[in-house]
């Protein structure tokens, strides 16, 4: 009765080889080469650079912000002083904004 080897490494035994074995019933060693992984997947490294771009973005465009508020600030507080102009109280004038001239 001819009978194959079973599972995919069936053509890398010789037939002779493996009849021999099934007719004698002496165990067949079969040695496979692998290459064992050597560092971490790159998938590993990922997250964290995703998680610290997040974090660089969000400082930025918090910082952004507040530099933007601030500068509308002072252009609003330019805008209200040169629009009053003087402050008195009791006598005493103040100018906040104002040429030297």
């Amino acid at each position: 009765m001819h009978r194959d080897p079973p599972g995919i490494i069936a053509p890398h035994i010789p037939a002779d080889a493996y009849r021999r074995a099934e007719a004698t019933g002496q165990p067949v060693v079969i040695v496979v080469h692998t290459t064992d992984p050597t560092g971490r997947p790159l998938r590993s490294f990922l997250y964290p650079l995703a998680v610290a771009g997040a974090g660089a973005v969000g400082v930025f465009a918090t910082v952004a912000a507040f530099l933007a508020l601030l500068d509308f600030a002072v252009h609003t507080a330019v805008q209200i002083a040169a629009a009053t102009g003087p402050i008195s109280l009791g006598g005493i004038s103040l100018k906040l904004f104002g040429s030297k001239r």
